[in-house]
């Protein structure tokens, strides 16, 4: 199918993108196949930067002002990916899907205007694959008790999460073909070996 896939990694806090994303990129250094991952917001030395603005705890930014910020990552990302797309294969924890789950579906921003400016910013590039992590409430408040630190977008209410999480499965249903839900709630060796072997098919010669 494709040779040298843009691939991404979706979903709430604690569905397992960050961990499976992470498997991902471990299986194919152990093959020797080129790639390159990122991480959104994040992932280039300036989007780094505005990372840390917008999670710090201490922030309480507009929403349209996070959506500004997390398009301004973005961008700063994908000067460096356009360098290697369809020439390395490209992991990405989070991409424009979640601009879309948290800030439109969460947060009520207007869809329009978040697609536009994705538009603007990503002119040819193009997602080929996602991996859409799901979790259950239980689950995912067991996750984040276990880490070492929260951020902004760890604390919100229960109510957010779910309807980021809908929000995520109806981009989903919209072009099944490039979407494959991944139930975080399953054993984690189960959901490994789904990865790689949907990752296998997608970068077959």
């Amino acid at each position: 199918m494709f040779k040298k896939p843009v691939i991404v990694f979706e979903g709430i806090e604690g569905s397992g993108k960050t961990y499976h994303s992470n498997c991902l990129a471990n299986y194919l250094k152990k093959k020797k196949i080129d790639f390159i991952k990122i991480r959104e917001p994040g992932g280039s030395l300036n989007s780094e930067k505005i990372r840390k603005l917008i999670l710090n705890n201490k922030s309480n930014f507009d929403k349209n002002t996070d959506l500004l910020l997390y398009l301004a990552a973005r961008n700063e990302n994908l000067i460096k990916l356009k360098k290697f797309y369809k020439k390395k294969i490209i992991i990405i924890d989070r991409f424009t899907d979640s601009t879309i789950a948290y800030q439109h579906y969460g947060l009520g921003v207007d869809l329009s205007l978040i697609q536009n400016l994705n538009k603007y910013i990503l002119t040819s590039f193009k997602v080929d694959f996602t991996f859409l992590n799901i979790v259950n409430k239980k689950n995912m408040k067991k996750r984040l008790n276990l880490r070492k630190s929260l951020n902004r977008y760890d604390n919100f209410k229960q109510s957010f999460y779910n309807k980021v999480q809908k929000g995520y499965l109806k981009i989903a249903k919209k072009d099944v073909k490039k979407y494959q839900i991944i139930d975080s709630n399953l054993d984690i060796s189960i959901n490994k070996e789904i990865i790689i072997n949907s990752i296998n098919k997608l970068i077959r010669k």
